[in-house]
């Protein structure tokens, strides 16, 4: 199986855009993260008489991508209408600057219902999405003391990175075909590394945007999260990978970081063979002695964390801890200290 290949060298500057296929333009925009930029992309969603568009992703709610935005406003769209954003999934980079856009053009905000309902409760810190759920999840897995109080002094930082969210969308659904100019798009939902994200796939163009779902050079977040402290996230992110493996093997696949590439079959094999090795990691270190999430890693992540990274990286121990232990590998037993540790079954 071929590696995947990227057809496009350079990323296009910061406030232009560059045209991967007939339709479909590449954007992108910085991220004050490790993880620093994000894939956007704008959809031509008219016709040669009444021209017209739709955004896939809106970077985050901040005045320097507002400013980029104002550029491609002036060099691409010009008085042209945006009827449409659509957003793949709830994480700021992806939603944040949602509203504003919505505002400035009156465009529709499309998205499935899982995902828009968790912006507004990651935004009011409800249903699980505050700092005091995180602190007690990461409590109960290990973490100590200073290091969940850390996590509390990093107070409301989704509401400061997605600042405004409509208060309607269009709700989109798993198997639904969009018109899109003279394209048809047909949207794929998976999970695992959000409720319900949506990718979507062009059978005509032989284009997947693939949001988070399927990246380049970089494994996607796979996180258990308060909402659903016992969930086995990193099943349902295999399993939704693995449906990738039924588009042609020369789709060009545009991801939300890294650069565009063919090669998703290649790919979602390096993913598995992965996580099937971190797994199998975890298990040895599970039977040599019950291990909880915080104690595991060091093995999982053999480098200084700080606390952004630790947040991320408690939640993928303990999405892997939960895939072994709900594939009959591993046990899961609470101590008198109320910390979950896991042992070879």
């Amino acid at each position: 199986m071929a590696a995947p290949e990227y057809p496009f060298a350079e990323p296009p500057a910061p406030g232009t855009t560059r045209e991967v296929a007939p339709g479909v333009h590449w954007l992108r925009m910085a991220l004050p993260f490790q993880l620093d930029h994000i894939n956007l992309w704008l959809l031509e969603d008219g016709t040669r008489e009444e021209p017209a568009w739709l955004v896939v992703d809106t970077g985050l709610g901040d005045e320097p991508t507002r400013g980029l935005w104002d550029k491609v406003f002036e060099q691409r769209i010009g008085a042209q209408p945006v009827r449409r954003v659509l957003v793949t999934h709830y994480h700021p980079d992806h939603a944040g600057n949602a509203a504003w856009l919505c505002a400035r053009t009156g465009a529709e905000l499309w998205m499935t219902r899982g995902e828009y309902l968790t912006v507004h409760a990651a935004r009011h810190g409800a249903a699980g999405y505050s700092p005091e759920a995180q602190k007690e999840l990461f409590r109960a897995n290990g973490l100590d003391e200073a290091q969940t109080n850390a996590l509390l002094a990093r107070g409301g930082l989704y509401r400061k990175m997605v600042p405004d969210f409509p208060f309607s969308h269009r709700r989109v659904f798993e198997g639904e075909e969009l018109a899109v100019g003279a394209q048809r798009w047909k949207v794929m939902v998976g999970y695992g590394h959000a409720p319900e994200h949506v990718s979507l796939y062009c059978a005509e163009r032989k284009l997947l945007i693939s949001g988070d779902m399927l990246l380049p050079r970089i494994s996607t977040n796979v996180a258990v999260r308060p909402i659903d402290p016992r969930s086995n996230p990193l099943r349902l992110f295999l399993d939704s990978i693995r449906r990738y493996r039924g588009l042609p093997e020369d789709v060009l696949v545009l991801p939300s970081h890294g650069l565009p590439f063919r090669g998703a079959h290649a790919r979602v094999a390096q993913l598995e063979a992965h996580h099937a090795e971190r797994l199998a990691e975890l298990h040895a270190a599970c039977a040599a002695a019950p291990r909880s999430a915080a104690e595991v890693l060091e093995l999982l992540f053999p480098r200084q964390l700080d606390t952004g990274q630790i947040f991320f990286a408690m939640g993928e121990a303990i999405a892997h801890l939960h895939c072994l232990q709900y594939d009959g590998r591993l046990s899961r037993k609470v101590g008198a200290d109320g910390i979950a540790r896991f042992a070879a079954s």
